[in-house]
């Protein structure tokens, strides 16, 4: 039987071309581009890690009055500023699914909120963008990588804060109300407390963190 890819001599070491043995013409064979590289998966691979340990063991959630604080974030953060956005947005996807589960699994006070992607997931997804963009922003303007890295790191610490926060109010201030027995009017203040209580020594930390581990991962990666 007749093989029609006996036509065809296929692409050789120079790139992506097959030739007609016959005619000697030649056509550019479409090669697709790999969603991530070797280097962004094994990076993934590594965050990822280390979020499904902290996840799973409950290391990564600080048990608080009315909610878990949580140092999950970090990974997303140094993702984001070490390989990208893309990296750092797939950490965080992922630290909101396992928001979800320890909602479901060990919930507090304020686990309803968290059981809407909207809050679990989305605010952490904006952590990688907001990190990033931060990271590569300041570096431009003050050419000073570990003050830039702990800029980073604070901000989006910041953000994973306010957007959770924030989402809470937006979303559910009657029910926050309702389960902190005061009065609707008063949901605002008590959020802002909670941002300032929970939220600052988060993102100090967080900058702290973010500045020590991706100087160190950012030396081993150039080597």
């Amino acid at each position: 039987m007749f093989d029609y890819n006996d036509l065809y001599l296929y692409k050789n070491e120079n790139g992506g071309k097959r030739m007609n043995k016959y005619s000697g013409d030649s056509f550019t064979v479409p090669v697709k581009k790999a969603l991530f590289t070797t280097q962004e998966l094994t990076i993934i691979g590594m965050l990822a890690g280390i979020t499904v340990l902290l996840g799973v063991t409950g290391y990564g959630f600080i048990p608080l009055p009315m909610m878990k604080a949580t140092i999950l974030h970090v990974p997303v953060i140094i993702g984001a500023v070490l390989a990208g956005p893309r990296v750092g947005i797939m950490v965080g996807f992922l630290f909101g699914c396992f928001s979800i589960i320890q909602a479901i699994t060990s919930p507090v006070v304020l686990s309803f909120a968290l059981l809407n992607p909207l809050i679990s997931i989305l605010p952490r997804i904006l952590i990688a963008v907001g990190a990033y963009y931060t990271y590569v922003g300041i570096r431009k303007l003050i050419r000073q990588n570990l003050l830039s890295l702990a800029i980073a790191g604070f901000i989006g610490s910041a953000i994973n804060t306010i957007g959770v926060m924030g989402g809470i109010f937006l979303l559910y201030a009657k029910h926050f109300a309702e389960v902190r027995h005061i009065p609707v009017a008063h949901v605002a203040d008590i959020i802002i407390g909670i941002c300032a209580m929970n939220g600052l020594p988060e993102a100090l930390i967080s900058a702290f963190i973010t500045a020590s581990v991706v100087t160190v991962l950012q030396r081993v990666v150039r080597k």
